[in-house]
Parts: structure tokens; sequence; C-alpha cells
């Protein structure tokens, strides 16, 4: 018997995806609309790392991060009410996650 898997799959249309940095334009206006509200104090062309759930080529959900300090809140993520509860989620912020930090001065670095 294997072992269970720690995320459900995804819907069969659905794919997370690394966020080319930075966001084209067709890409950046259709964040703008996905996150209204949560973007006021954010620039998009200032972000660190982002994922991005697509399904029938739309842009359903992402999970974005600026540099620490650049922002009152700085991750945010977002999925279409309709797509929620179905494990994406979970994939857009372990992708974030998964992504490495290009600035070395927020590495962890172990000292014996």
């Amino acid at each position: 018997m294997s072992a269970p898997s720690s995320a459900p799959p995804l819907p069969a249309r659905v794919r997370v995806s690394r966020l080319p940095l930075p966001p084209a334009p067709s890409v950046e206006a259709r964040l703008k609309s996905l996150f209204a509200a949560q973007l006021v104090t954010h620039h998009l062309a200032d972000l660190k790392a982002g994922a991005v759930a697509v399904a029938g080529g739309k842009i359903i959900g992402a999970a974005l991060r600026w540099p620490a300090g650049s922002a009152d809140c700085p991750e945010v993520a977002e999925l279409e009410s309709g797509w929620r509860g179905r494990g994406i989620e979970a994939a857009l912020r372990a992708l974030l996650e998964s992504e490495p930090d290009p600035d070395p001065a927020n590495a962890q670095t172990a000292q014996p």
C-alpha cells in the first residue's frame, strides 16, 4: 500500500505554473482584475515571485510575493470563487514557497 499524497490532485483542466517576471501586459491586466482592491498598495513590476493557475487558457488564480518590506502584505493569493476548495490554493502556495529567493540578503545560511 502506498503512502497517501500530501496534496489532492488538481482538476483535469487546471495547471499551476510559475509566473514569468515581469508579467506581460495581458497577464498584468488579468491579475489586477482578479485581485482588485488587494493590489492597490502593490506594484506588479516589483514582484519577487509568482504562481498562476490556468484553466481553459484563462488565469483563474494566483499567489504573488513581493520583497520583504516593500508592501504592507508581502504575499497575497486569490482564486475565482467557482474554483475554491479543489486543492488549487494549496498548489499555488506550494509552488510559490518553492521559489528560490533571488535576494542573497534574505538567504538563510547555516553557520557551524
